[in-house]
């Protein structure tokens, strides 16, 4: 059988039996590139280490990870930067009493968030939120890939990295508020889809990137967060030389509208 139709017959077999994973992933052969897609979780539970020894060994033998950003970098991303008027002055009434009472829950006092972006507000209350699920950075899915390729001397390549992720927030409308407000009105829903993704790794994965999402951002913010970088990312993952790799980016980037996958098979 000769290479390009054992190549046809391979590609054929893989869309009518594709290979299913104990972990949320998605094959996509973009010609002479073959991509495994991670739906990664940035902060993880103490059962989701170690990683599945078959998604290790695949890292093994790929030719690089490609993550979002490179988060074993160290360092705060963020800076206090800018005059600001007290957050009571730039906030709507609703939200600042959903977010005391959020604050007395977590015990933390308002004041702290006095004069920060609305979007860093958002970050900080998502932590919060994590941590009190259980979740802890160094469990996550993209930090323990990131450890365990630079202990093979993998090559990483960064989507975005840090600081492209930070400017991106900065450019939000309203100092980010949008996203503050939809953090607040969707904290249960945030909860629920949190335990969904941790769930996915221990559990179930699901078996098709078509599946209903809990709705935690407005349309607007999705289309900046999710559907415009999946659409850089496909440019990107697009233009990688012939090898194998290993992609991992948030859960989000890999299910439900506008997502990933779909895009890179758009070609």
């Amino acid at each position: 059988m000769t290479g390009s139709v054992w190549h046809t017959l391979r590609r054929l077999m893989n869309r009518l039996f594709p290979v299913s994973y104990r972990w949320p992933a998605i094959d996509v052969r973009l010609g002479n590139r073959t991509l495994h897609l991670v739906g990664s979780i940035h902060m993880g539970t103490r059962d989701m280490q170690p990683l599945p020894d078959r998604l290790l060994r695949q890292l093994q033998q790929a030719d690089a990870l490609i993550v979002e950003a490179d988060i074993t970098q160290g360092g705060s991303p963020f800076e206090n930067s800018g005059e600001r008027a007290p957050l009571a002055e730039r906030i709507d009434t609703d939200a600042l009493a959903k977010l005391d009472a959020l604050c007395n829950e977590l015990n933390l006092t308002v004041s702290v968030f006095d004069t920060l972006p609305a979007w860093q507000i958002a970050l900080m209350l998502q932590a919060q939120q994590a941590q009190r699920l259980g979740l802890r950075p160094d469990y996550g899915i993209d930090y323990q890939l990131l450890q365990a390729a630079k202990n093979w001397q993998k090559p990483i390549i960064e989507l975005e990295g840090a600081e492209t992720q930070i400017s991106l927030l900065k450019t939000l409308p309203d100092d980010g508020m949008m996203l503050l407000q939809d953090t607040l009105m969707h904290w249960h829903t945030n909860a629920r889809l949190l335990q969904m993704m941790v769930s996915w790794w221990l559990d179930a994965p699901p078996r098709q990137s078509h599946i209903a999402l809990p709705t935690t951002f407005s349309q607007a913010l999705n289309d900046t967060l999710i559907s415009q970088r999946n659409t850089q990312w496909r440019s990107t993952l697009q233009a990688l030389p012939a090898g194998e790799y290993i992609v991992a980016v948030g859960a989000l980037h890999l299910y439900g509208e506008d997502n990933l996958p779909d895009l890179l098979k758009i070609l």
